[in-house]
């Protein structure tokens, strides 16, 4: 397989806020889009921007503790991708680890001297990016998609 062109869109969902982030067809720039907060109804906010950026695929954080071991939150998550799995159509959502992203983000943030208040606003959206590059790296390493297709089992 080599690195596929297109759009893809990735979410770091929380309890609270959803990180959305996006990249160019060539994936040569992964940047923030919104924050959505999750009691003003994601999942159709999510089937918005699938219409708008028409995506070749949505990438899902599945969050593992450190020793990448199920909990609660991935429970939760394999709830979410299976309404999400139901409201993108053809587009496929791919389940991806990310252990780090959000520490990853804030620690950028704090290095570029964002208060906590402001990066309570924009860490999801940081992680969403960081989750997103993360995939890319891995694509063009190995010519192959990252992360598991939904429905097919974790790896």
């Amino acid at each position: 397989m080599t690195f596929r062109s297109g759009t893809r869109l990735a979410l770091d969902w929380g309890k609270v806020r959803i990180g959305v982030a996006a990249c160019d067809p060539e994936a040569i720039l992964c940047y923030p889009v919104e924050t959505i907060a999750t009691r003003h109804d994601p999942i159709r906010r999510v089937q918005q921007l699938v219409a708008e950026y028409e995506p070749i695929e949505v990438l899902l954080g599945m969050p593992h503790d450190l020793a990448g071991r199920s909990g609660i939150a991935a429970q939760a998550m394999e709830n979410v991708a299976a309404e999400l799995h139901e409201v993108l159509g053809d587009v496929p959502l791919r389940i991806v680890d990310e252990r780090l992203s959000s520490a990853y983000a804030s620690r950028l943030l704090h290095e570029a001297e964002k208060n906590s208040r402001a990066q309570r606003k924009i860490v999801d959206q940081a992680a969403a990016v960081a989750i997103l590059e993360q995939a890319v790296a891995f694509e063009r390493r190995t010519g192959e998609a990252h992360g598991t297709l939904f429905g097919e089992g974790l790896r």
